[in-house]
């Protein structure tokens, strides 16, 4: 099979792209990596996702039809699901709330159940949990997820979405806590300290990615 991985040089398509074996005749797959990454926690840079992420998304897809593609492999995040799955002990499951400024000054760091006020209990994300984006670049892996629906739709080609989450690996960026944190964690380790931890010290990930 020979694929066009967009993003080759990246991180993940890197390895993508060692593992594959690439010729010159048709493509019959796209594996679409490409993308501006990050939090997108500046309101500034709303529009540089916008324009990388949703527009990349858009014209990867419009080229694939354009060539016949058959199957579209789309990179999209953990972070379409927002904060996370969590239950009140008294009203179930509850969709949490942005932390409150007050509650994070007072050192009370567990979301609050908008009902009794009550900590909410973390419980693990369900592939079919609601879609919760609360940062620009969540925003833009949800709306490439869409795109690529409709795609498949209209084209009738196979499309599957990747949801990573904390990837790690040879060739890693070091450069944000965020996507770092396992390498950031571990050079601590190594070298005899105790990995630094905001907050309480009681937040819980999901199972990284590793690439090797």
């Amino acid at each position: 099979m020979n694929v066009l991985v967009t993003g080759g040089a990246g991180f993940i398509g890197r390895p993508v792209h060692d593992r594959l074996w690439m010729a010159a005749d048709e493509c019959e797959a796209v594996i679409h990596l490409a993308a501006k990454v990050g939090l997108g926690v500046d309101i500034c840079d709303i529009d540089e996702y916008a324009l990388q992420n949703d527009v990349g998304t858009a014209m990867a897809l419009r080229v694939a039809a354009e060539r016949g593609v058959p199957r579209f492999v789309y990179a999209s995040s953990m972070v379409v699901y927002g904060e996370g799955s969590y239950r009140c002990r008294h009203h179930g499951s509850v969709r949490p709330t942005p932390r409150d400024r007050g509650d994070l000054d007072a050192r009370r760091f567990e979301v609050r159940c908008s009902y009794c006020g009550d900590d909410l209990l973390p419980g693990l994300v369900p592939e079919s949990a609601p879609l919760d984006p609360r940062n620009a670049y969540a925003a833009t892996k949800v709306h490439g997820e869409q795109l690529a629906a409709i795609w498949s739709r209209e084209t009738g080609g196979e499309v599957v979405a990747l949801r990573f989450h904390n990837v790690y690996g040879p060739g890693m960026p070091r450069d944000t806590p965020y996507a770092g944190v396992a390498s950031i964690f571990t050079d601590s380790l190594l070298r005899g300290e105790a990995p630094r931890v905001f907050e309480d010290g009681r937040q819980r990930r999901t199972l990284c990615t590793s690439l090797t």
